[in-house]
């Protein structure tokens, strides 16, 4: 369960010790924050791109189509490789970084905000350093790879109001957005007990030996990669190709598995409006395939959340796996793919036996939901044509999330998905890493945000201490 340099032993000696260091008051970088430079309403936004390859280049993209941004800087890792030269052709002119602290050196007072586009554990490090300059940050999800680091992130959006967030579940800016919301200020959503959260299809560790007994053994770097900026404040590891360019996602050090990935897109707009905050514990029921190094071939979790005022305690049941589907309500009808998930930088989804969503149980409805921006339906469709009339309007979206970020740095809306909201999701995820990780179920303290059921992985709540260079971020 730990870095092959690290000794359990060894490992909780560090975790307690940084776990203290998080919790001295300081300063979080050398610098006195700088507050972001004020936006004309007929002005761009100046924005450096960090990660530009893969999902970073999709980022970028669809920033740049909204018109609402000039690109000042392109910082990657792997400057150079195949996968950064598309977004370098199309912005041929514009100045190139691989070191995010060299580009801030140079560059800073020409940026307004970033775009981070980089693998989940790599989110922290420059996400904390754009903030403490005062640029407005758009972050993919999930925030951060430890719930100590997302907790960071929130107090650090706390210490600097005047910086914009924006955590990339594009969903939140869609219709997905806009219907829950509207439906459950109208009471059609309503006393919801049970949520149904599945993503069956093909993840890129199915197929790798579940039985295995160590990382996979060193390769040689790649010339134009900088292998040891590219695992920031982690450490332990020598460079091998399934760790890079999206198969970072498989390991339990690097990435958060089909819940990290897909857990924002399903589960963002139930967790907001149903209120529902951080679980008071997280129950492992099926982990097939599990081991110390990456994630199981199956998972199920039951996640599960107290009262809340007028509303009843709720359990979501999460389902990963090829062969792991959850049960299906009568009037449920085809499971088509959802047509509002974007397709990944790889090629297309391949199609499951069941397509990512959700099934909400309340009260008195069923309701079908897909991922991203997909909206709901009530099953069955009988149940439907009854409710047809009673269903308030939905007001349409001003603006897609790339939009609504850029717009709020320059002061005409308010981000969907900042750190305040975006934060305690992504810890819900956290625990359920956790959960994965260990096969042990946690029982959390939501007030304190502390694992009661075990020191040991309470303890990983923080993680390892980060390597030499990166400490400055942990401390706001």
């Amino acid at each position: 369960m730990f870095s092959n340099d690290y000794s359990r032993r060894k490992f909780l000696k560090q975790a307690m010790m940084a776990s203290a260091a998080a919790a001295i008051p300081g300063f979080l970088l050398a610098n006195e924050y700088s507050h972001p430079r004020k936006i004309g309403p007929n002005d761009k936004v100046n924005l450096a791109c960090i990660g530009i390859g893969n999902r970073g280049r999709e980022i970028i993209e669809a920033l740049a189509k909204t018109g609402l941004a000039n690109i000042v800087a392109l910082c990657d890792v792997d400057m150079g490789a195949p996968h950064t030269d598309p977004i370098v052709k199309q912005f041929p002119n514009v100045p190139r970084f691989q070191d995010f602290r060299v580009m801030f050196d140079k560059m800073g007072n020409q940026i307004d905000a970033v775009s981070i586009g980089v693998p989940d554990f790599s989110h922290f490090p420059i996400t904390m350093m754009a903030m403490s300059l005062g640029k407005h940050v758009y972050v993919e999800k999930p925030m951060a790879r430890t719930f100590q680091e997302v907790e960071l992130m929130m107090k650090a959006a706390e210490k600097y109001p005047k910086v914009v967030t924006q955590m990339g579940n594009q969903g939140h800016s869609e219709g997905n957005y806009f219907q829950f919301k509207a439906w459950t200020e109208a009471g059609i959503i309503k006393d919801v007990t049970n949520i149904t959260a599945h993503m069956n299809s093909p993840r890129r560790w199915h197929g790798w030996d579940p039985k295995i007994k160590s990382f996979p053994a060193a390769e040689p770097i790649p010339s134009t990669l900088d292998w040891e900026l590219w695992q920031m404040a982690t450490q332990g590891h020598s460079y091998n190709k399934d760790f890079v360019n999206g198969q970072w996602r498989c390991w339990f050090d690097f990435g958060m598995g089909a819940l990290g990935d897909w857990g924002a897109h399903i589960l963002d707009t139930a967790h907001q409006f149903l209120d529902l905050g951080l679980p008071y514990e997280v129950e492992p029921i099926k982990l097939e395939g599990h081991n110390n190094f990456f994630y199981p071939m199956s998972t199920t979790l039951a996640f599960k959340f107290p009262k809340r005022g007028k509303m009843p305690p709720l359990e979501i049941k999460w389902y990963d796996g090829l062969d792991n589907l959850p049960p299906i309500p009568s009037g449920y009808g085809v499971s088509g793919l959802d047509p509002n998930i974007p397709p990944p930088s790889t090629g297309k989804i391949e199609p499951a036996k069941l397509n990512p969503g959700k099934i909400i149980y309340s009260k008195d409805l069923t309701f079908k939901g897909g991922s991203h921006g997909s909206t709901l339906s009530i099953i069955p469709a009988e149940k439907a044509k009854e409710m047809e009339s009673k269903l308030p309007v939905v007001p349409a979206s001003p603006s897609n999330h790339f939009a609504n970020f850029l717009l709020a740095c320059k002061g005409q809306e308010k981000t969907r998905s900042p750190f305040s909201i975006a934060g305690p999701l992504s810890q819900v995820f956290c625990l359920g890493v956790l959960a994965q990780w260990t096969g042990e179920t946690i029982k959390f303290d939501r007030k304190k945000k502390q694992i009661t059921s075990s020191k040991k992985i309470n303890d990983l709540l923080v993680g390892l201490p980060p390597r030499k260079g990166f400490e400055q971020y942990y401390k706001v």
